[in-house]
């Protein structure tokens, strides 16, 4: 007897016995679901007909649920007798759902089952909290992002027993599948991060971030990179990129292919990337002041007094662009706006009205959070990509269980998750202040209300021609939280919407081929008569980009002497990407 279980425990069930067990978690789900009818028809019918004061109206919740068990029966219904079922007509959203695009998923009818019942209750659960009313916006929305998270986490896919593919790469592989998965998770535990491509695939400075040039300053707070020109003649107003430092900034320079600061190399732009140093016990005391004045302003003078020009044009990326707006205010405060030609903003936000879900993780339980994480005058980078990972949870955190824990595949390369998974530590009290004075209580857009190292500043007095990109998918930076920039600034501005979002509607080269833009020529009062006038372009922005910085000036100078790096006032410290970005 004993040997007989033996053997049967050594043996790996077949398809059929999975699917067979399969059915009967499908069926024990059905169960449930029909146990819930009578009360819910019994929370509808004891509904009160208005909501009592202070108290959400459940009205329309029950009526969805009402509607989430009937089309639960009919889902049933075609499942045990197809032939008088009413015909199935699939939302269309759910045909474009990467979870489940593998047949089986749809040709065995024990998974189609379970794909169309998590489906329908994912569907329902989202609209019962639509149908919530008497509580304010901003609680719904915060029901609404946790209520989706659950559900992605909970989709038959992130289980081996209701995931056929799963099942059947356990079956081909007699578990070694899930042993591998194991392994991979185990390390990420250990890492405290989830990996999302082959760690060993890219190193800096061999075939990631290898634009050459030199570090020509190095400040306590960032190293300056100067970049190699590649043309005889270049700009004569220099360009200085402000990456944002909650992320490394060669985002800009994947690759060659990819590489925004090696295609404006190219196109005769003496250009200097400031990279960020990662917070450390040492920047316990820096906040957002540090950041403008020791930063952004004393690149911008150092780049000036380089190669002796009166300005300089500029780009800030996401925060680093929020913080440039600041630094464009201070300056204009003090008399000293001529510093900066031009602006331009990548996914930037200045008026936190609109910010998105981002905005969601902004209470007073998450700032203590952070406060806590924060002992030693620093927070760990991997929160802050935890919380980007969850704004796209099924795409960041749930592919990867179910491909590299459950399937047990290898890591393939790839250089954007690779720059993702590459975290940066932030300075506690810059932070806490951010989200605070910003994504709470929006003071960047009230004349006065902050001051940079002692002087009130105030966005309306940014007369600097500025170029502001948006995204139009973008989940961090909303194109709608990014338009209000428009709405602050008083110098000419012009606002083109990318295709895709936050990182690849900005890094989108023109040699892809890749995405589209929009433009409006009219003046326009609002994001939607924008969208509603605009044209649209296909590929790249940068162009477009590009034939507005010349147009701010076309003078060229010769590449020589301080434009080439190391041979100015300033000698070279070590070559690019430098070591600042490899600090952990």
């Amino acid at each position: 007897m004993t040997d007989t279980i033996r053997e049967q425990a050594a043996t790996p069930p077949t398809l059929a016995e999975m699917q067979h067990w399969t059915w009967v978690l499908g069926r024990a789900q059905q169960m449930m679901l029909e146990f819930g009818i009578d009360m819910v028809k019994q929370a509808a019918s004891q509904a009160p007909a208005a909501p009592m004061p202070g108290f959400p109206d459940m009205g329309g919740f029950a009526r969805t649920q009402a509607d989430f068990w009937s089309d639960s029966l009919k889902l049933w219904q075609r499942f045990i007798a197809p032939e008088s079922a009413e015909p199935v007509i699939e939302d269309p959203r759910h045909a474009k759902d990467r979870r489940f695009s593998a047949p089986q998923w749809r040709d065995n009818p024990m998974f189609d089952l379970v794909r169309q019942s998590y489906l329908l209750i994912s569907d329902h659960l989202l609209k019962s909290v639509d149908a919530i009313d008497g509580i304010d916006a901003r609680q719904k929305e915060r029901v609404r992002f946790a209520t989706r998270g659950l559900l992605d986490a909970m989709s038959p896919s992130n289980f081996a027993l209701t995931n056929p593919l799963v099942l059947e790469k356990t079956i081909e592989t007699q578990g070694q599948n899930l042993l591998k998965g194991l392994e991979h998770m185990l390390r990420d535990i250990g890492k405290g991060q989830v990996t999302h491509t082959d760690p060993q695939a890219y190193e800096l400075g061999r075939n990631i971030a290898t634009t050459p040039g030199k570090v020509v300053k190095e400040t306590p707070l960032y190293q300056l990179i100067q970049y190699e020109p590649t043309t005889k003649h270049v700009l004569a107003a220099p360009l200085v990129i402000f990456p944002p430092w909650i992320n490394r900034f060669y985002i800009l320079d994947l690759n060659p292919e990819k590489s925004f600061i090696r295609w404006a190399v190219e196109q005769g732009i003496s250009v200097f990337v400031v990279s960020w140093k990662s917070a450390d016990a040492s920047m316990k005391d820096v906040v957002w002041d540090d950041y403008v004045v020791r930063g952004q302003i004393d690149a911008i003078d150092t780049v000036r007094d380089l190669l002796d020009v009166k300005s300089v044009h500029t780009i800030g990326y996401c925060v680093a662009g929020t913080t440039l707006a600041a630094t464009l205010a201070y300056l204009s405060a003090r008399g000293e706006a001529d510093k900066v030609k031009s602006a331009t903003f990548f996914t930037a936000q200045v008026d936190f009205s609109r910010s998105g879900e981002l905005n969601l993780f902004v209470d007073d339980e998450q700032l203590a959070l952070i406060e806590s994480l924060s002992s030693e005058g620093f927070l760990d980078g991997r929160y802050m990509a935890a919380t980007f990972n969850l704004l796209r949870g099924r795409d960041l955190i749930w592919n990867y269980v179910q491909n590299n824990y459950l399937l047990g595949q290898d890591y393939a390369p790839f250089d954007l998750l690779h720059w993702n998974g590459d975290t940066t530590n932030l300075p506690a009290k810059w932070h806490k202040a951010y989200l605070t004075e910003l994504y709470r209580d929006n003071k960047l857009v009230q004349p006065g209300a902050i001051s940079i190292a002692g002087t009130p500043i105030e966005l309306k007095r940014i007369a600097t021609p500025a170029y502001v990109q948006a995204g139009r998918e973008d989940h961090i930076a909303p194109m709608e939280s990014v338009w209000k920039i428009t709405e602050h600034l008083t110098g000419p501005v012009r606002f083109v919407l990318a295709g895709s979002g936050h990182i690849a509607g900005v890094v989108n080269p023109p040699s892809a081929g890749k995405y589209q833009y929009w433009t409006n020529e009219s003046a326009v009062e609002s994001l939607a008569a924008f969208v509603d006038g605009a044209a649209e372009t296909a590929g790249s922005w940068w162009p477009d980009w590009l034939g507005w910085l010349t147009a701010q000036s076309a003078d060229t100078v010769p590449a020589k002497g301080g434009r080439m790096p190391g041979k100015g006032k300033l000698p070279a410290i070590e070559d690019a990407p430098g070591s600042y970005v490899k600090r952990r």
